[in-house]
């Protein structure tokens, strides 16, 4: 293993990751804002993930579960399982869609709008711990910086003719 005493984070720098100081940074701030995100989310029923699929459908409307797949970039089998537990939990209703009858449209119900105000709340404070400390120009590089990482992965990914997202 690497010197600890460089970076005194949760996981210890293998040597190995020495060519990849940034990738493994972000590999270990997404583990740990996931882990917060789970916390924080918990009080409201919710697990990291199901939150991002009642955003969508309450920014976007009622949608069919591929749609929610391609969207949030999940897999099938995870969006299954995450639809029936919203589903369980009165958050989202499935209605059958109407030009396809093998397909379901997923739709966020009257009871999810308490929800939202929640969620609305709960990624607020997701946000005041994970930047606490920065100032309004850090939060502002923070992302100008994020966003061109994450169009260099995504013209990675998918090539340069990809619409970008900055």
């Amino acid at each position: 293993m690497a010197d600890q005493t460089a970076n005194p984070t949760s996981l210890p720098v293998p040597a190995t990751a020495r060519t990849g100081p940034v990738s493994h940074a972000i590999f270990r701030l997404a583990r740990l804002h996931r882990m917060v995100a789970g916390q924080i989310l918990r009080k409201a029923g919710l697990h990291p993930g199901q939150e991002l699929v009642m955003m969508h459908l309450w920014d976007c409307g009622p949608a069919r579960q591929a749609e929610l797949v391609g969207v949030l970039d999940s897999d099938s089998a995870t969006m299954t399982r995450t639809v029936q537990r919203l589903e369980k939990a009165g958050f989202v209703r499935r209605v059958p869609d109407p030009s396809d009858r093998r397909a379901s449209i997923i739709e966020p119900t009257v009871a999810s709008q308490a929800l939202h105000r929640e969620v609305e709340r709960l990624w607020g404070e997701l946000e005041e711990a994970t930047t606490k400390g920065c100032d309004d120009a850090e939060r502002a590089e923070l992302l100008r910086l994020m966003s061109k990482l994450e169009c260099n992965l995504v013209e990675r990914a998918f090539g340069p003719t990809h619409p970008r997202t900055d």
